[in-house]
């Protein structure tokens, strides 16, 4: 009786890594990249403590909000802006120029992988110099207990999200990492100076007051703002239920820069130089 021939089992290929793992692998790798540029991680260093030392020696805290919660309301807007964006937009722009982004298009790792895992070390920083400036507030005995702790954390992560979508977007039109401080002008210029950072939109004609509030940094000095001083862009001072009713603008102006920033990224972002 003839013996059937036995079944050959299929052979499987080991799974490759997870998306998660192949981003945090690349992230490790920029990290160590960043960490070697010995000029970025002093100037990444210094920038917080420079704006804690200032506080003392400026006066701020002469207006509405106290000392310590406008200091990190300025940590927030500051770091988001002059580190994020800039430092971002001039990183894509370097590595798409290098041929970097093209060759790693070439693998397994995705587009989203590749623009998360090359911004973490940008973003790890972010929020390590504004945890640097909040433990300064404390050393300096300026701590005050935050209104709401969530509205703050909205704005770190969300405006540090837009921020990401804003440089990858920005791309479209730098041709050259040295060609980002320009075209990061307008943000940094138009943008910051009418945030609320540096004076209160309620100073502003009504007109370009509630113009200033839908551009994209205001939302992050909102909620923050908010949080941290319970005081809104008009400086009315609420509680945690006004904090959050008065945060219904600000959050919907923040979802939608998301939105739009997310579509011009996804249309503008180019993986190879324009020859």
């Amino acid at each position: 009786m003839p013996v059937p021939p036995t079944a050959t089992p299929p052979t499987t290929s080991p799974a490759g890594p997870s998306r998660i793992r192949r981003t945090l692998a690349l992230a490790g790798a920029e990290t160590r990249l960043y960490l070697r540029n010995r000029t970025a991680v002093v100037n990444s260093a210094l920038l917080p403590l420079l704006l804690v030392a200032a506080v003392p020696l400026l006066g701020f805290g002469d207006g509405a909000v106290p000392v310590g919660p406008r200091l990190l309301v300025s940590a927030i807007g500051v770091m988001l802006v002059f580190l994020t964006y800039t430092n971002l937009l001039t990183t894509f722009v370097a590595r798409r120029e290098d041929l970097v982004l093209q060759r790693m298009r070439t693998g397994e790792l995705t587009g989203a992988e590749v623009i998360l895992g090359t911004a973490t070390p940008t973003l790890l920083i972010t929020v390590g110099q504004v945890l640097l400036v909040g433990a300064g507030v404390a050393v300096l005995g300026e701590w005050a207990m935050p209104v709401d702790v969530v509205l703050p954390l909205v704005a770190l992560i969300g405006g540090g999200a837009l921020m990401l979508l804003l440089a990858a977007a920005s791309t479209a039109f730098t041709r050259t990492p040295e060609s980002a401080q320009i075209t990061a002008l307008p943000l940094l210029l138009i943008s910051t100076s009418l945030s609320g950072l540096f004076f209160p939109l309620s100073v502003l004609p009504d007109p370009l007051a509630t113009a200033a509030r839908f551009l994209p940094l205001t939302p992050a000095v909102e909620l923050s703002q908010l949080g941290l001083a319970g005081l809104t862009w008009s400086g009315d001072a609420v509680g945690w239920a006004g904090a959050w009713t008065a945060a219904a603008l600000p959050l919907a102006v923040l979802a939608g820069w998301l939105l739009v920033a997310g579509v011009l990224a996804r249309r503008g972002f180019r993986w190879a130089p324009r020859r």
